[in-house]
């Protein structure tokens, strides 16, 4: 028990499947030209690095990248036999060589098998914090995002959550476009026509066809100025009194509005409306309807999650979180502490049912306890082999532990079962029947012990892509196999003799013969 508190503990362990995903942020106030370039610059620098064989990559706001500012690089490694470093190697050698570019700050991560995660996130691990004040959630955020990146157990601490992305305001003086004749819906419209891309037509050739997309000219889009610019239409001319067919200028000069060739006026957008430059967060994150702030984050080497679980709980209490902002993890963090609380109850449960199933068998309330002896020694040993391997806890392993109960278990039972029947049929005293059980049922033990653990040594020496996955389950079952079948050849008929004369007591207290009678299968 005490091995199992003190021994680090994640959730799955890292893979190398032979994909890493590379995520990199822009200053927010990046425009998608710039983007674009950082982007051309990154993908060339990565494809220079060894062990590399293909990126593709996707820049600005969608369904991959959160905020304007992201791209995301999807880089293929070359098979895994003719390389020698592993997917995490190159991710940092990644991550190195990207920070060099100036203005972006890159993520990398190899891609798993096994994904809990739902939302896209820059790192491995989430941790969001909800309320429902949406300031003091973002405040809060950013205090604890400075936090952990001053604590050296966390790397690539970043949200997605920016507050300096240029944004413009544009208010519309509803009785001023009356006077022009200028609807709200003129408005929207002509922002989507220069801005939006849309398709107005297609043109159908004999063998193909063309869609049509209309668009201000590119030197427009690309001058912030030019907005103003944008012309409406408003009433026709001869809807116009003659005092209001023009509009001065700044100059006090008067500029005709009426275009050439048509009756109706055309009216900048700069007349009817005011347009204003500020700043906007790049993104707003709602769970469950409620304003969140998720921080995303890798462990440095050689830390372990549950580590990192209360490194956060006493970073939230440095900066006085309050009360009305709760915080939980997401994905893969948030399943790692749920599989922790239920990892102690279910090995009991299991030791439980084995323990029914063998009272049954028996028809003994003693016998089953010397069979359960031996998972202690198992437990122990799938434990040290993880350490000596340099491995963490993970649910792999607690699935390798629980299949050990049922491996590890058959050696008592092969004994015990002998000396039962022994006691039973031939009248042997205890000593005797367990010393006879020992020496006819030491090659059967063996024989079956090996046969499981070279059946587990493929598992525990596998190579090639996501082998890490499975990996510790094969660690784990030949380690308790090799330290219980050491000693449960000498533990367990030293338990049967003890526990065979606690029954003995027990029942010449309540008034019986010195040796009880064995029931009658």
């Amino acid at each position: 028990m005490g091995l199992y508190v003190v021994m680090p503990k994640s959730f799955l362990p890292l893979q190398d499947t032979g994909l890493i995903t590379v995520v990199f942020k822009a200053d927010p106030d990046v425009s998608f030209a710039e983007l674009s370039r950082l982007q051309g610059v990154a993908v060339a620098r990565t494809l220079k690095i060894a062990d590399i064989a293909d990126v593709a990559s996707v820049a600005g706001t969608g369904s991959v990248n959160q905020a304007p500012n992201i791209a995301t690089l999807t880089v293929v490694l070359v098979p895994h036999e003719a390389r020698r470093r592993t997917a995490g190697e190159v991710a940092a050698e990644i991550e190195a060589s990207l920070a060099e570019i100036p203005g972006i700050v890159p993520f990398a991560k190899p891609i798993q098998d096994v994904q809990i995660a739902t939302r896209t996130s820059f790192s491995q691990f989430q941790y969001t914090l909800v309320g429902s004040d949406g300031p003091q959630v973002r405040l809060c955020g950013g205090r604890l995002l400075t936090e952990l990146r001053s604590d050296t157990r966390f790397r690539n601490v970043t949200s997605v959550e920016e507050d300096d992305g240029l944004a413009t305001k544009i208010v519309v003086d509803r009785v001023r476009a009356g006077q022009f004749g200028v609807s709200l819906q003129s408005v929207s419209d002509i922002l989507n026509d220069a801005f939006a891309q849309r398709q107005i037509s297609t043109i159908y050739g004999q063998a193909n066809q063309y869609r049509v997309v209309l668009e201000v000219d590119p030197r427009f889009r690309t001058d912030p100025s030019a907005l103003g610019s944008l012309r409406l239409p408003g009433f026709n001319a001869s809807q116009i009194p003659t005092t209001t067919n023009v509009i001065p200028n700044a100059s006090g000069a008067s500029a005709v509005l009426t275009a050439p060739g048509s009756n109706a006026t055309q009216v900048p957008l700069a007349t009817i409306a005011s347009i204003d430059r500020t700043t906007a967060p790049l993104a707003l994150s709602h769970q469950e309807q409620f304003p969140s702030y998720t921080l995303s984050f890798v462990l440095a080497e050689g830390q372990s999650l549950d580590q990192a679980v209360d490194a956060i709980g006493v970073a939230e209490g440095r900066i006085g979180m309050p009360n009305s902002i709760t915080g939980s993890f997401a994905g893969e963090a948030a399943e790692f502490r749920a599989s922790l609380a239920g990892q102690p109850w279910l090995i009991l449960a299991a030791v439980v049912a084995i323990y029914i199933v063998l009272g049954v068998l028996y028809e003994s309330y003693v016998h089953p306890l010397t069979i359960l002896s031996t998972l202690p020694s198992a437990g122990i040993g799938a434990l040290l082999a993880l350490l000596a391997v340099r491995q963490h806890l993970t649910v792999i392993g607690v699935i390798g532990i629980i299949l050990l109960m049922g491996i590890v278990k058959k050696n008592a039972i092969m004994m015990i079962d002998f000396a039962i029947d022994a006691e039973r049929d031939r009248g042997l005293p205890p000593e005797a029947a367990i010393v006879e059980a020992c020496h006819l049922r030491f090659r059967p033990i063996m024989m079956t012990t090996l046969a499981a653990l070279f059946g587990a040594l493929p598992l525990a020496m596998a190579k090639g892509a996501g082998a890490e996955l499975r990996m510790p389950l094969g660690v784990s079952i030949i380690g308790g196999l090799l330290l219980s079948q050491v000693l449960t050849l000498y533990t367990t008929p030293v338990i049967y003799l003890a526990l065979d004369g606690v029954r003995r007591r027990l029942w010449s207290r309540r008034g019986g013969d010195a040796a009880p009678p064995e029931p009658v299968p």
